[in-house]
């Protein structure tokens, strides 16, 4: 019987006595951010080839049908242009005689009421009726009022309008039929320059647009109840806490919506061109509507685009000054 020697023993296995022997060697450990942080640009481009190749369809279909036209209409704002001859190049003459017309001042007078009425009315109605909606006790019946609000979105807006349009009939709209039986005398509505600008006003009446409803109710259900329920216990009344701590945490929906009212309402000029083409008289022009006569009935497609030019100053000085207020003392944006 042999003997077993030291050179035939199996090696004997050391365990670590520490888990940072199970650790691997200390320092900065490449990630995938970082290594692409350090990549170039066109290695990026690559990199992400496939997913570049399905997005440019879109950006080019948006670029050819979106912001062509304002580059174009920037472009030729400072020309003479008739949309088929050469440009003939006039400087800010288009922008002179849009200070120097008559039609303009009117015009841009007319849709300064329109924008204040409507951010006012759009603001202020749909957050009164979310909240007395939210106060419903029965989580059906809120939903179902909610529904309610909102159908009317399916409706082309053509459609309302020529309601709106009957509506207002003199002879045999529901607008009169109700003043007669209020031993009221009958109006002009839409044909009386007078009162033309505020029956448009009128249109959406009782002004519960459904998309700003719907905003505000998100809003509103975010907001946090210890919040109301301190505030009843220190003795608010429901109308107190609703204005002093739930309207300012809704801040950035009120914004919201009163930019894109805004924005719509000094853009909109199909409400006018189906009911009253800015009629009677200029009684209820627009600059949407100076802007279609001028570049489709007067060939003028320069003095079209410095109009456009000009809307879209107006509602960017507009947009900014809305996205500003209140972010300093609120806490939204920068403060400088």
């Amino acid at each position: 019987m042999t003997g077993v020697g030291p050179s035939s023993r199996p090696p004997r296995l050391t365990v670590p006595r520490t888990i940072s022997a199970l650790l691997p060697p200390a320092g900065p450990a490449p990630s995938l951010a970082a290594s692409y942080r350090r990549a170039s640009v066109w290695q990026r481009l690559y990199r992400g080839r496939v997913a570049y190749l399905f997005v440019l369809p879109s950006m080019v279909m948006v670029g050819v049908f979106a912001y062509y036209p304002v580059a174009s209409a920037l472009y030729h704002s400072v020309f003479q242009w008739d949309g088929f001859t050469a440009p003939k190049f006039i400087g800010l003459q288009n922008f002179i005689d849009i200070a120097a017309s008559p039609d303009m001042r009117t015009a841009l007078g007319n849709v300064a009421q329109r924008a204040v009425f409507a951010v006012v009315v759009s603001v202020v109605v749909p957050l009164v009726v979310a909240r007395l909606i939210l106060a419903i006790p029965r989580p059906r019946a809120q939903f179902a009022y909610r529904v309610l609000f909102v159908i009317p979105l399916m409706m082309t807006n053509v459609v309302i309008y020529l309601i709106w349009q009957f509506i207002y009939d003199p002879n045999v709209g529901l607008a009169n039929q109700l003043l007669s039986l209020l031993h009221l005398p009958p109006q002009g509505w839409l044909g009386d320059p007078h009162e033309a600008l505020y029956g448009l006003m009128g249109i959406g009446f009782p002004w519960v647009d459904g998309f700003a409803l719907l905003i505000f109710t998100a809003g509103l259900q975010n907001i946090s109840s210890e919040l109301t329920e301190a505030a009843a216990i220190d003795g608010a009344s429901a109308w107190r806490s609703f204005l002093q701590i739930q309207v300012p945490l809704l801040l950035p929906q009120i914004r919201l919506i009163a930019t894109l009212n805004m924005v719509w309402t000094i853009q909109d000029f199909t409400t006018v061109l189906i009911l009253t083409q800015g009629g009677p008289g200029s009684a209820t022009m627009v600059p949407g509507m100076v802007l279609y006569q001028e570049a489709f009935q007067n060939s003028n497609m320069g003095y079209a685009c410095a109009i456009g030019t000009l809307m879209f100053a107006i509602m960017l000085a507009f947009t900014y000054l809305i996205l500003r207020a209140g972010s300093r003392r609120f806490g939204f944006g920068d403060d400088r």
